[in-house]
């Protein structure tokens, strides 16, 4: 490959990672709050600096997997708890939901760090940026260009990252309870993949079995609000009594 070619094929490889971290960041500030997860966001490009720099071409004997199986985990367990919280706020209030903060989700601002929020972005930056990493050095030490992987890999950060800071404000819009609802979905479908990638499973098609994995975890969300909102219905009338004779 020229240089060229690398650039644009590892810009094209790193940009799938890149959007998993930009999914992360933008979903767990909208629900949590934006210092805390900013601050998380910040603390893991750091430490990913710090180990692209300690390790350079040797990122390939780093424990990817554990790495995998442990944050996958972590992931899916704050997913599905969202999830069964949006679920249960959509099938209450409807898709318009709550608009309004909740104090359980709300960032703790100048009273301290929501350490759910930094560790939740932390986390997803790191594990994200050592995945770009290797593609870079595997795209590198192939084409004999590893500036030029660097650089593709460097402008998909730039590009995403101002296009999903750019959609901050329009996430903010979105109701609450549907922002956990959606929110939870991807972290829920984010961890499963990679925890049982980590586990030494193999996925069909790759990083393309995120989708599959969302589809089904949207469909179940959709039977349980279906379910909820039956469950309500019939349970109102039994809430009425009839009045005795006087």
């Amino acid at each position: 490959m020229n240089f060229w070619t690398t650039v644009t094929t590892t810009g094209l490889a790193a940009a799938v990672e890149v959007i998993e971290m930009v999914l992360i960041v933008v979903g767990v500030g909208s629900v949590r709050g934006w210092r805390s997860t900013l601050m998380g966001t910040l603390a893991g490009f750091v430490l990913l600096i710090g180990i692209v720099a300690v390790a350079g071409t040797a990122l390939h004997a780093l424990p990817i997997n554990s790495l995998r199986l442990f944050i996958g985990a972590l992931l899916l367990v704050f997913g599905l708890q969202w999830l069964r919280k949006g679920i249960r706020r959509v099938a209450a209030n409807g898709f318009a939901g709550m608009t309004e903060d909740d104090p359980e989700e709300r960032d703790q601002g100048a009273e301290g760090i929501d350490w759910t929020a930094f560790v939740l972005a932390f986390k997803g930056v790191v594990l994200e940026g050592l995945e770009i990493s290797f593609i870079v050095v595997s795209f590198g030490a192939t084409s004999g260009h590893l500036s030029a992987a660097v650089i593709g890999a460097v402008a998909a950060v730039v590009v995403l990252g101002v296009a999903g800071a750019a959609a901050r404000s329009w996430v903010e819009h979105i109701p609450r309870s549907v922002l956990q609802l959606t929110v939870g979905t991807m972290l829920a479908s984010f961890g499963t993949y990679w925890a049982a990638l980590g586990a030494g499973a193999s996925w069909p098609g790759g990083d393309w079995s995120i989708l599959a994995l969302l589809v089904l975890y949207v469909f179940v969300a959709i039977g349980f609000i279906w379910a909820l909102r039956r469950g309500r219905r019939g349970a109102a009338p039994s809430t009425s009594r009839p009045e005795g004779p006087r």
